[in-house]
């Protein structure tokens, strides 16, 4: 800017009559100075030029009020250091030319970002964090990694244990958006407190503070840098902090980078409402008139189409439709649900409550993961399915493919495999192998013996094949 400014300067003084005639009249940045001393008559007036300092105008932020934006607040509250690498602009170019991709991330993410806001505001963390799911998950609350690693913030089931997160036939908690991200910021604000630094703690939540204390430990043995970016990692943690960056950069300075941020007002998405009413998410979508897969969204926790009935039920719903879904709760005839659960009286069996609520029992069976040989008892809670096709198809991918605890599985029939030799046309001998089922106990028997149960026969001669060895058991890690 200096340099145009004074070749500006130049060029002016080596051409009067391309002055202006005033100095109200001169270019901005460029004044007519005054002077104490009186200019002589019989002199040309000298005209001198004052060089103004050029501030780059930096835009200022009223932190009196509140943004109407989110976004804005998001940025308000960005405190980590920022990290400068070449990681961080390839990662910046791989989500540009990605524009689709990271649209569909953005407007995922606009349900449950007010939510995280609060939350990190409330416990004074670092807003950057809410751009933290868009790393793990791509803002999917159902998205499950190779690991077992699921929900928004990705916990794997024994992390998930040991912040409480319930995993149960009934509901897995590290999808549910409220339960996962109070234990997220739990977990992340352990391991800020236990290495103190933003980055350190970000790699330990995806490589695990163990790994990330030794890393640090061995670079501080060899008198090396201990910071992030020095240490020896793999790959995905190499990238992890990276790709935070590269996002928290995109969210600060939209426009340099060609792309436009969805809107999403700085107000609550959804509520929870409470009720000791039995609900499914099909009639919860009929009361808050809006879409199952709008309360499937915003309920992901649930992994059937009927809330667990332990008292009174947690429900998420639109922040704009709380009021509609209490007038409509009011009216509402449990007996007309959509997705109803039956627990077993004493004496009573699968077959008869489906003929008395006139559904097969092959589908009352197949919608609670039975298999036809399992056996169920009193006090074993069924899942009555809905009869509404549009139900069916929108919520199939909750029903379980294994049963509940309680449901007995008798053991698998075995099968002997009789082999007989005949003659064939050409004189050549031929082996013919048929399968004998029988049971586990009688398949035991008989591999002690080393016979077979099952009748050979007429004319040839049968043998069963040896036993083969059990497998070892597998170690969990």
């Amino acid at each position: 800017m200096f340099p145009r400014v004074i070749a500006l300067l130049l060029s002016l003084l080596g051409a009067g009559p391309l002055m202006a005639e005033g100095p109200d009249d001169a270019l901005p940045g460029l004044v007519q100075a005054s002077t104490l001393d009186a200019v002589p008559a019989a002199e040309e007036p000298q005209v001198v030029f004052e060089i103004r300092e050029q501030h780059v105008r930096v835009p200022t932020i009223d932190l009196t009020t509140e943004p109407d934006d989110l976004w804005e607040r998001i940025r308000r509250g960005f405190s980590m250091p920022d990290l400068n690498t070449d990681l961080v602009t390839d990662r910046q170019i791989y989500y540009i030319n990605r524009p689709g991709a990271l649209r569909q991330i953005f407007t995922r993410g606009q349900r449950y970002l007010y939510h995280i806001v609060e939350e990190l505001e409330r416990r004074g963390m670092p807003t950057e964090l809410a751009l933290l799911p868009m790393v793990e998950s791509a803002f999917n609350p159902m998205a499950l990694s190779s690991a077992q690693a699921s929900g928004l913030w990705q916990f794997i089931p024994s992390t998930g244990k040991n912040y409480k997160l319930e995993q149960n036939w009934w509901v897995d908690e590290r999808r549910d958006v409220i339960a996962s991200t109070n234990a997220a910021l739990d977990y992340l604000q352990t391991i800020y407190e236990m290495h103190g630094d933003w980055h350190l703690a970000l790699a330990s939540y995806n490589w695990g503070e163990g790994a990330v204390g030794r890393a640090v430990a061995k670079n501080r043995a060899a008198g090396l840098p201990t910071e992030y970016q020095h240490l020896n990692m793999p790959g995905e943690t190499r990238y992890y902090v990276p790709k935070l960056q590269a996002l928290k950069n995109i969210v600060a300075q939209p426009e340099l980078f060609g792309l436009t941020l969805p809107r999403i007002p700085n107000r609550p998405y959804f509520v929870t409402v409470e009720s000791r009413v039995a609900l499914d998410l099909a009639t919860a979508a009929r009361l808050s008139e809006t879409s199952v897969d709008e309360i499937l969204a915003l309920n992901p926790g649930y992994k059937r189409p009927v809330l667990p009935n332990n008292g009174s039920m947690s429900l998420v719903i639109p922040a704009d439709k709380v009021e509609a879904f209490l007038v409509n709760l009011q009216r509402h005839d449990p007996a007309s649900a959509s997705w109803k659960t039956y627990e077993l009286r004493e004496g009573e069996a699968l077959e008869g409550v489906a003929d008395r609520l006139g559904i097969s029992a092959s589908r009352l069976r197949q919608v609670n993961g039975l298999s036809p040989r399992a056996r169920i008892g009193t006090g074993y809670t069924l899942i009555v399915p809905s009869e509404s096709e549009g139900d069916r198809i929108t919520l199939s991918n909750l029903l379980p493919n294994r049963p509940q605890p309680g449901a007995i599985e008798p053991p698998p029939l075995r099968a002997l495999i009789q082999r007989t030799t005949v003659r064939g046309k050409n004189g050549r001998a031929v082996v013919i192998e048929r399968k004998l089922p029988v049971s586990a106990p009688a398949a035991a028997s008989s591999r002690g013996k080393g016979k077979a149960t099952a009748r050979p026969e007429p004319k040839a001669a049968s043998k069963p094949a040896p036993a083969r060895p059990a497998a070892p058991a597998k170690k969990s890690r």
